[in-house]
């Protein structure tokens, strides 16, 4: 991200001596509009800020970052490096749909949990990162809930269980 952000600067910097150097109107504008177009792509590149919720399946309590718009949906996960043991990300979908996930630019091995309206578990799938392998809710949910890799099993929830604390999807 800051590699982009300093090769958006230095070409920003080069266009500028150029026009300078130049001196001609027409391509100093160009010049300051290239500034300005590559400066918001570093800035559209800047990593979401996510609401948490308390979410709990048994006694197992866990922070969840909310992806509820359709930006913070494709951020999601991806570029983490860690996450602590507890932590994960709920993904809110509006309404019942076919939903899959892939790993696309996602670091870190996780599990997912796609649940319904009711906040059941459907089915949960392993994914491993950096892949663009599709992983796909059994049935239309509401929901989908990435955790670290194995916590799921390590915690013995199941297909079937609850997730109580969904933020309302509607």
């Amino acid at each position: 991200m800051a590699e982009r952000f300093s090769t958006a600067v230095s070409l920003s910097r080069q266009i500028l001596n150029i026009t300078m150097t130049y001196s001609f109107l027409p391509l100093r504008a160009l010049a300051f509009s290239g500034i300005l177009l590559l400066s918001s792509h570093a800035t559209a590149q800047q990593p979401v800020k996510f609401k948490v919720v308390s979410l709990s399946a048994g006694i197992h309590l866990i922070k969840a970052e909310v992806a509820a718009s359709e930006a913070e949906r494709e951020q999601g996960l991806m570029f983490r490096e860690k996450m602590g043991p507890n932590e994960g990300m709920v993904f809110l979908f509006g309404a019942p749909a076919g939903v899959c996930m892939w790993m696309k630019n996602t670091l870190l091995p996780l599990s997912v949990a796609f649940i319904d309206d009711d906040g059941k578990i459907i089915n949960i799938e392993e994914m491993k990162p950096q892949t663009t392998e599709s992983h796909c809710g059994l049935k239309p949910v509401s929901y989908a809930r990435e955790m670290n890799a194995g916590w799921f099993k390590q915690k013995n929830i199941k297909p079937g269980m609850l997730i109580d604390g969904l933020p309302k999807t509607r």
